[in-house]
């Protein structure tokens, strides 16, 4: 089994060199310059690369990690995370792309510690996913609230509130997750000079009906969709949804 695994990466990456070209890296041997940085939240099931159609090197610096944070703590003060930093000190990248994704176990992992106080074993996986409670804690609070209060769209909602059994709740604390992310970045040094887009990966079907499509819930801090929708025009409407 694992000369089997074996030989098929290095047959994957013979493809992945034939696909290239022999002039691919021409213009990046010396350097890089990314348009964006993107990070995403660490799962097989979700090409950083693949959602956004990349096929060559130098458009692209991908970051990943349990729950797509884009900020971690340094000597108590929160700071961009180095592989969210360097792009944007370093390389004249502009853009900073915050992915979640619905189903997320980290997320769930998560909301399961709030609930039960269970959390994973494995320490670096305790560790990020201690990471998250926090935050779907106070989204939990919101949903609460909200549901109290009768307030917001939900525009794509596939429920209503933060009820023990309420259907797509996990998906609603994935979306909470990416506003925060975009809010703790856009806090720090580095990242307030960036444009901060958040997204959601949807292959549930929760924001629509297309598997694979990136819906955008936040754009440097506005979540309104209708202003969303402005900013992306007519032809891309449809990657505009929330489910908050």
């Amino acid at each position: 089994m694992g000369r089997d695994l074996l030989t098929d990466l290095l047959a994957r990456n013979d493809e992945h060199v034939a696909s290239l070209g022999a002039d691919a890296f021409a213009n990046q041997r010396d350097g890089q310059r990314p348009s964006v940085v993107s990070v995403c939240c660490s799962d097989s099931r979700v090409s950083q690369e693949g959602m956004w159609e990349v096929d060559r090197p130098g458009f692209l610096f991908s970051a990943g990690n349990i729950g797509n944070r884009a900020t971690d703590r340094v000597d108590g003060e929160r700071v961009l995370a180095g592989s969210v930093a360097y792009p944007l000190a370093y390389t004249g990248t502009e853009a900073l792309a915050i992915v979640g994704h619905t189903g997320c176990g980290a997320v769930g992992a998560a909301l399961s510690a709030v609930r039960t106080g269970e959390i994973p074993g494995e320490p670096g996986v305790r560790a990020d996913v201690e990471e998250l409670v926090p935050i779907v804690e106070a989204g939990i609070d919101a949903l609460e609230s909200d549901a109290g209060e009768g307030t917001g769209d939900n525009e794509a909602a596939d429920g209503g509130g933060a009820g023990e059994d309420a259907p797509g709740l996990r998906n609603r604390l994935v979306e909470y997750n990416v506003h925060e992310q975009v809010a703790m970045a856009r806090e720090t040094e580095t990242g307030a000079d960036a444009d901060v887009y958040g997204f959601v990966y949807d292959f549930h079907g929760a924001y629509g009906g297309r598997d694979g499509a990136v819906y955008l819930v936040n754009a440097d801090g506005e979540r309104d969709p209708e202003v969303l929708r402005d900013l992306v025009g007519p032809s891309h409407a449809d990657h505009v949804a929330t489910l908050l």
